[in-house]
């Protein structure tokens, strides 16, 4: 892999990891007398038997979850400005509004505006433990921004212009200022397997489940807790 592309790679890897880390930092501590606190809460999550069914943690685990989410949001509800903010506290440097913005759409499943506990975990669920499809299935939703079905150069330039911004000026490698449209011609040039513009959810696992270092990349998170 060129510097330029592991660069860009990593960039987006950080991103994420910043997020995911900051919320998941409790689960590193004594979480014996964890117990969920829904009373204090304006919105109360589903039970823990239920959110267990549904997700590969253990009790124990989304006890602790539960901690660090009200700790964040105590309303036991996200909205999107409350999102950007704490995003924003991992990259200074830059401006990460924009690729918070694209995050946040991706964990507000039911698109009312907020994120729940249970979309949260729902979602850490699967980048954390999923199957390789499941990841692949999520990241193909984050890059679809329109929810059609395809992602067009428009919307990965969105996203990649948007990790540019967050990382900020003085990222290293040094990036050009065409550097986001180079990244999108490369990567429509691997996955735009019939050359019509856009890249199909099938052409998008097809070509992921064959590269290795993507592959490698959709393990970094399943030691995180």
């Amino acid at each position: 892999m060129s510097n330029y592309r592991k660069g860009c790679r990593n960039q987006l890897l950080k991103a994420l990891q910043c997020f995911f880390g900051f919320i998941t930092g409790t689960l590193a501590q004594d979480s014996n007398d964890a117990e969920l606190e829904l009373s204090a809460v304006r919105h109360q999550p589903e039970g823990l038997d239920q959110l267990q069914a549904q997700t590969k943690f253990t009790k124990k685990e989304l006890q602790s979850l539960y901690r660090g989410f009200k700790n964040e949001c105590p309303s036991g509800l996200v909205d999107e400005e409350t999102f950007k903010l704490i995003y924003a506290q991992f990259f200074p440097q830059g401006d990460a509004t924009t690729y918070a913005h694209f995050l946040f759409n991706a964990f507000d499943v039911d698109k009312n505006g907020s994120i729940r506990f249970e979309d949260f975990v729902i979602g850490l669920s699967v980048l954390l433990r999923g199957s390789v499809n499941e990841k692949l299935n999520w990241a193909f939703n984050l890059y679809d921004i329109n929810k059609d079905g395809y992602i067009t150069k428009e919307e990965m330039l969105a996203i990649v212009t948007s990790i540019y911004d967050m990382m900020g000026r003085y990222t290293y490698p040094s990036v050009r200022e065409d550097a986001p449209l180079e990244h999108v011609e490369k990567f429509f040039q691997k996955m735009d397997r019939n050359q019509d513009g856009v890249v199909t959810f099938d052409e998008f696992m097809e070509t992921c489940q064959k590269d290795e270092n993507i592959m490698n990349s959709m393990q970094l998170f399943e030691n995180v807790i």
